[in-house]
């Protein structure tokens, strides 16, 4: 395994440190609202970093329409999940044509979308009209129409938030929400739209940072724990690649950065997402990449990302 390859298991926003991580074999880069001010200079940019990677990388947004579309500075909003689902099945395949084609444009080739969380908790802080629905249902109907349209398009779509942010009172962007349902519970309701789309051959799912009760772990994030990745590979069925939902965000702020990337990788998350290319992410990243050529347990988990990352890779022609 070179040195290289172990790069793969990271994707990072923009920022100072991006070439360098980028020639190191750097897995991927996300983009942002901020990254995107023109589209003739997305475009370029894109090209350069395509130019400066030394392993062709995933080259992703977090575009589910409406309240978290990010090309918001150049192009009008257009609906969020649930208005346009509650338009009709039409509709929604006809928006997402439209957000594949100007993804394809760019040069995007992975969307962190649909949102199949249910949103059942009215007060839930952070999903609401990011959800198709309340009914899991009608999220399955939803989500198959859009990831269907993304498969067309050849872009891979990622389903989020594992195993289900929608009961949620707190926002994962600033602490750990807790998630008291039990496991029948969640089996009824929040889980039925990640089997659904497992069983669809779905290639990607991203964990939240959100601890269930159902796992019978008290303050372990999802995201870190072996239990609910555990679940979603053996109970689910699912054997595509899993990533993390941003590691900078509040929900892991129990913990240091390098602790959380270490328990995120030995539970068997595949990727690690971080939303900045700044010198913390670029030195935590070397840190990682150094602990996993010194730590066997560590090693193993990563050959074995590394090998998923290279499967969808090759399946979606990244290069």
């Amino acid at each position: 395994m070179k040195e290289e390859d172990l790069y793969q298991i990271f994707i990072t926003g923009t920022g100072e440190y991006l070439p360098e991580l980028l020639s190191k074999g750097l897995g991927g880069v996300i983009f942002f609202s901020k990254d995107i001010t023109s589209e003739s200079g997305f475009i370029d940019d894109i090209f350069k970093i395509k130019q400066l990677a030394k392993i062709p990388p995933f080259l992703s947004i977090d575009q589910e329409g409406g309240r978290v579309e990010r090309t918001e500075n150049i192009y009008p909003k257009r609906l969020s999940a649930k208005y346009a689902y509650e338009k009709g099945i039409d509709y929604l395949e006809s928006q997402t044509n439209e957000l594949a084609r100007e993804l394809l444009n760019f040069g995007i080739n992975l969307n962190f979308a649909p949102v199949i969380d249910v949103n059942t908790n009215p007060l839930n802080p952070i999903i609401g009209e990011r959800a198709f629905s309340d009914n899991p249902k009608d999220v399955i109907k939803g989500m198959r129409v859009v990831n269907e349209v993304y498969k067309k398009h050849g872009i891979i779509s990622c389903v989020k938030h594992y195993p289900g942010h929608g009961d949620a009172q707190k926002d994962s962007h600033k602490e750990l929400p807790e998630i008291n349902l039990s496991l029948d519970e969640m089996e009824r309701i929040h889980l039925l739209p990640f089997k659904a789309a497992v069983g669809d051959g779905l290639s990607m799912v991203m964990v939240g940072h959100l601890n269930c009760k159902c796992f019978g772990e008290y303050g372990i994030p999802t995201s870190l724990s072996s239990k609910a990745i555990e679940y979603l590979r053996n109970s689910v069925g699912f054997r595509g690649v899993i990533i993390s939902d941003d590691m900078n965000m509040g929900g892991l702020s129990g913990v240091t950065a390098l602790e959380a990337s270490l328990k995120a990788i030995k539970a068997g998350v595949n990727i690690l997402l971080y939303r900045d290319s700044n010198k913390e992410t670029y030195l935590l990243i070397n840190e990682l990449v150094q602990k996993i050529k010194e730590d066997s347990e560590l090693k193993c988990c990563v050959e074995k990302s590394i090998e998923k990352v290279r499967w969808l890779k090759c399946l979606y022609g990244v290069q």
